[in-house]
């Protein structure tokens, strides 16, 4: 494993990690819990990302039953959880946003669920309209300094919200958003490479990408259409189907001119679309999901493609999915 530190803060994170969205609480139980998460630390994986929106709180309560069961070292590893959606199916107008009331309850709620008395990164999931920056960036220091939260940032912020909580965060003397957790994968590519790109070295922002493989297309696996057990099927994903295929299929196409250069490198197009998100340096983790085994062991198999993007390699990936 490789550890990268989170932007410019001291908190070195491992190169890829782990997170619950979509797995956990629906096609992950508590048996495969323990196994993929026994099966991360095993091979280096410190960073264990969760939301209270995942499952509606289960999937928190799930991990923080397996990490508890498998006793691993609290000092030797890291666990998220995000606010803003809430963990109910129909939330209160005060169980969701980022006002002082939820940023604070919902953080106190993760903590219990996830069976912790820190947690070492906390995120705002998405901008509230509702609530002044100015609100949601104290709360936050509230937690930072009475030592729930260790590290705070955002989640698919546009960039000019996140310049506005750094800036009330330094007239006020106030902990300031470390990191950024957005999508970001072959086909999502403008929000870190352009909108961001002032970012990293005014603020020394981290990121925590996910959905490095365009939940699954990247993998290949839709080539051919929607197999039955895939995360596409399911009922519960219905509005994801179109965005990750794409209209008319124009998105697999792409997906299988992967094919031959993964071929040359002797990986999977899963394996190489991760590694090609490692290479860029300000990706500091890459968040692997995973319901099975045998995927999340192919996918840590990135990290011994990574040294084969040289520049023509990257040059010939981005050509083939323009």
């Amino acid at each position: 494993m490789q550890y990268r530190r989170l932007g410019r803060a001291g908190l070195p994170l491992s190169a890829l990690s782990f997170g619950a969205w979509a797995t956990f609480g629906k096609s992950v139980d508590r048996s495969m819990a323990r196994d993929l998460l026994a099966l991360a630390w095993d091979r280096g994986v410190n960073f264990f990302d969760n939301a209270e929106t995942y499952g509606n709180g289960v999937a928190e309560s799930l991990m923080g039953d397996v990490l508890a069961d498998l006793r691993f070292p609290r000092d030797s590893w890291c666990v998220s959880s995000k606010v803003y959606f809430g963990a109910q199916e129909h939330p209160k107008p005060t169980q969701r946003g980022l006002s002082r009331k939820h940023v604070i309850e919902a953080c106190h709620q993760a903590l219990a669920r996830l069976r912790v008395d820190y947690l070492d990164l906390y995120f705002c999931h998405r901008p509230d309209p509702d609530t002044p920056v100015a609100e949601t960036v104290a709360a936050m220091d509230l937690l930072v300094r009475q030592g729930k939260v260790l590290y705070w940032g955002t989640s698919e912020w546009p960039a000019d919200a996140i310049v506005e909580a750094h800036r009330v965060a330094k007239e006020n003397h106030l902990a300031a958003p470390t990191m950024e957790q957005p999508q970001y994968n072959l086909l999502h590519r403008e929000r870190v490479e352009v909108e961001y790109a002032p970012l990293y070295a005014e603020y020394g922002m981290g990121t925590t990408i996910w959905s490095p493989l365009a939940s699954g297309l990247l993998s290949g696996k839709y080539d051919d259409g929607v197999p039955a057990d895939s995360r596409l099927a399911h009922p519960d994903y219905a509005w994801l189907r179109e965005s990750v295929l794409g209209e008319h299929g124009e998105r697999v196409a792409k997906v299988r001119r992967l094919r031959p250069i993964a071929d040359e490198l002797g990986c999977s197009t899963a394996q190489l679309a991760i590694a090609w998100c490692l290479a860029n340096p300000q990706v500091s983790t890459v968040m692997l999901g995973a319901s099975r085994r045998e995927q999340l062991e192919h996918n840590l198999g990135a990290l011994d493609v990574l040294p084969k993007l040289d520049e023509a390699v990257r040059r010939r990936i981005a050509q083939a999915v323009e």
